[in-house]
């Protein structure tokens, strides 16, 4: 008779689900919460959003759209306020170029209100002399081509027909410049209404011109005060650092600006007598225009200032023409290998790539006034930089050899010592 064995696990096993797979709970309600197991076991499954996504995620979000909403915000204050920050550029050259004869006249009892008044004075005087000269040279020669229209035209269309062998008839030439319906007319006709928008563009610069004064005037009477409000906020170590970097800056800016004004009056001065004696109409006005655009326009300006004097005359004659050419060009090889290098000996004296390149950029940034700031800015710029960091003797080479220009006395740069003769003993002593 055979014992019954008891019961083994995997009988047990045998009347339930495996053990490696998932019950099924579909239909079955949890006795303690009343809900559905499938659903809370999918709840389980699934992770929670906010542990996927970093929290950094979030934090970088929010600061590019702030800077994004400030960098808007910034673009916009600027737009609105770049005539103002043009201004504001434009007064803080001109102080620094009119310092240097404040602190003079002030060293001579001067109070610095009113040496600031004079020199201000005298350069809006100087300016409006060269504005009105210019503006009676324009008036003047309209009015006379409008007068002998009918001569300059004859007398050009003969030049072009003997020069380059034409067949241009001179009558009909006139003709249709007088031609009401003709193209000439029609154009002259059409820039009635550019007078106004003219007259009221003048009318702004005449206001930004005062602006701009009135910033200067302030930033030069009140510079001692205005560096003491600066510095008390600095460090002593710090504030002799500002107060050195501000007076190259005034030293070199002023004696950039002094030394182109002095070269300018020079220019004017031997173009007025050429102009005088060949018999260019307007020859003050004409030698005002070289003698400025020459000296604060780089590399162009001396051929951009001479273009209209020599056209000026070539309406007159094509020989005084081109006898105010060689004058023009002659007289700027003689500026640039006697007067410049006299001149600016003790001024800092920009290459003509680094001027050209700068007005250039300076055009490029805010127009005319950009171009004519830059030059002053290099400038400083260029005596900022001289004056820091270390430097070093320069080793004996032909590549660095620097020849002497006519007229100039600046010392050359530092170089090694002279090699001392073979038989010299310590010292240099035979």
């Amino acid at each position: 008779m055979s014992t019954p064995r008891p019961p083994d696990d995997r009988d047990v096993g045998a009347g339930r689900p495996d053990a490696g797979a998932v019950p099924d709970t579909r239909g079955v309600t949890d006795p303690d919460t009343g809900s559905d197991a499938e659903q809370d076991a999918e709840q389980d499954a699934e992770p929670d959003p906010a542990e996927r996504m970093p929290r950094w995620v979030w934090r970088a979000v929010a600061v590019f759209w702030l800077g994004f909403l400030v960098a808007m915000a910034t673009r916009v204050v600027f737009g609105k306020l770049a005539d103002l920050l043009v201004i504001l550029m434009v007064s803080l050259f001109l102080s620094l170029a009119v310092e240097p004869g404040v602190n003079r006249l002030a060293r001579r009892g001067w109070r610095r209100g009113s040496a600031t008044g004079v020199i201000l004075l005298g350069t809006v005087g100087i300016f409006l002399v060269f504005v009105v000269a210019i503006g009676t040279l324009v008036a003047s020669q309209i009015a006379d081509l409008l007068r002998n229209s009918e001569t300059y035209v004859t007398r050009t269309v003969d030049f072009l027909n003997d020069t380059f062998d034409t067949n241009i008839d001179p009558a009909d030439v006139i003709a249709e410049i007088q031609d009401e319906d003709g193209r000439i007319q029609q154009f002259i006709t059409s820039q009635g209404d550019e007078a106004v928008r003219v007259s009221l563009n003048a009318l702004g610069v005449v206001f930004q011109g005062l602006t701009v004064m009135l910033f200067t005037f302030y930033l030069v009477a009140d510079g001692p005060r205005l560096r003491r409000v600066i510095c008390s906020r600095l460090r002593p170590s710090r504030q002799r650092r500002v107060l050195q970097a501000w007076e190259l800056a005034i030293d070199k800016t002023g004696g950039y600006l002094y030394s182109r004004a002095l070269l300018a009056g020079l220019s004017a001065a031997f173009h007025w007598i050429v102009f005088q004696t060949v018999g260019t109409p307007a020859p003050l006005a004409l030698a005002l225009w070289v003698g400025l655009i020459s000296q604060f326009l780089p590399v162009v300006g001396t051929y951009l200032a001479g273009l209209l004097p020599v056209v000026v005359t070539l309406i007159d004659s094509p020989v005084k023409a081109a006898v105010l050419a060689v004058a023009i060009l002659v007289y700027q090889q003689v500026e640039n290998y006697v007067f410049a290098p006299r001149i600016t000996a003790r001024t800092m004296e920009l290459h003509p790539a680094l001027a050209f390149g700068a007005a250039i950029a300076g055009g490029a940034v805010l127009g005319a006034v950009g171009a004519i700031l830059a030059l002053p800015a290099v400038a400083m710029l260029q005596a900022l930089l001289s004056e820091a960091g270390p430097r070093f003797e320069v080793v004996d080479n032909r590549l660095t050899d620097v020849p002497r220009r006519r007229g100039d006395r600046r010392p050359r740069p530092p170089g090694p010592p002279p090699p001392a003769p073979p038989d010299a003993g310590p010292g240099g002593a035979r």
